[in-house]
């Protein structure tokens, strides 16, 4: 039998020093030239006479017996507390085992978070049918630029302590994403409450008459002055569910594109600097800047085409 023709598929070319062997020219000197040792090759040799080609394949280093390997039953009632929502540490007190043993049977069984015991939540798209019948309101919180900083500079000396915030309002419509944009100094409910007005003069401008508002939990959205707001423009409060950001999709994706185009594009000298920036860049948004969500279009066409 040819070994050599099958060397291709025995790692380590073991085709190749089963030959050798065969031809009795098998040294330590030949080991040494295939980098391995001469007991290697005959334990090599030992398993092709005694298992033919399949004994020079690879073989799994798992043990035969591993008489510390905990039951299945025991691993079985492990998985069974976890899925229960019961922690590491919590299934360890209770039955009495190592947190490392109840670490390693959570971990083969995929279950070392708690976040992978729910299967992830299918994504729900939505879109309101006119422009109008829902506007997505954010805040998001920047760092107040009191002159460039060492990540610009490069110069640690550069760092600049206590220059405070600054506060990115949003509002988007859902059907068109058209977006208004104001940079304010705080997120008090005042402030919040005239943002909102002067949105909703904005969106009256193009057209677009405010049904509903969708806002997460924040103080600033469950105060009485950003309630009495929205009943006296007959608009209809809606909140987000607790820790699901993603209910208030639209409004986040506007501020990471905020952040990846405007905020963080370019280093700024200073806040003002930064905000005078943000009317033409908003203007670019609404008026030309396609969107994949539009079809390739803006967001003025859309509203062009529904109001």
């Amino acid at each position: 039998m040819n070994i050599h023709s099958n060397a291709r598929t025995c790692p380590n070319s073991r085709g190749v020093i089963v030959e050798h062997m065969q031809a009795s020219a098998w040294s330590a000197d030949v080991a040494a030239t295939m980098g391995i040792s001469a007991r290697t090759g005959y334990k090599w040799f030992r398993r092709y006479r005694e298992e033919g080609l399949a004994g020079l394949r690879d073989r799994s280093s798992r043990p035969h017996s591993m008489p510390s390997l905990t039951p299945d039953g025991r691993a079985e009632l492990v998985i069974r507390l976890r899925r229960c929502r019961l922690t590491g540490r919590e299934i360890g007190r209770k039955l009495r085992m190592p947190r490392s043993t109840v670490a390693a049977i959570l971990k083969r069984a995929g279950l070392s978070r708690l976040r992978y015991l729910d299967p992830p939540e299918p994504v729900v798209r939505y879109e309101r049918e006119a422009p109008g019948d829902l506007i997505h309101l954010d805040i998001k919180k920047l760092g107040r630029i009191a002159k460039m900083g060492h990540r610009v500079t490069g110069d640690r000396r550069d760092r600049t302590k206590g220059a405070g915030w600054e506060y990115v309002h949003v509002a988007i419509d859902d059907a068109s994403r058209l977006a208004y944009v104001e940079v304010l100094a705080n997120e008090m409910a005042d402030t919040t409450m005239e943002f909102l007005r002067r949105a909703l003069i904005f969106f009256s401008r193009h057209g677009i008459t405010v049904k509903r508002v969708l806002t997460d939990n924040g103080p600033a959205y469950r105060s009485h002055l950003f309630a009495a707001l929205c009943r006296d423009k007959g608009m209809r409060h809606l909140r987000t569910r607790p820790y699901r950001p993603c209910t208030n999709g639209k409004a986040e994706r506007l501020i990471q594109t905020l952040l990846r185009e405007w905020a963080y594009k370019r280093p700024y000298r200073s806040s003002r600097a930064r905000a005078a920036t943000l009317p033409r860049w908003l203007d670019r948004y609404n008026h030309h800047r396609p969107h994949g969500s539009l079809g390739g279009r803006s967001p003025m066409a859309r509203v062009v085409s529904q109001c």
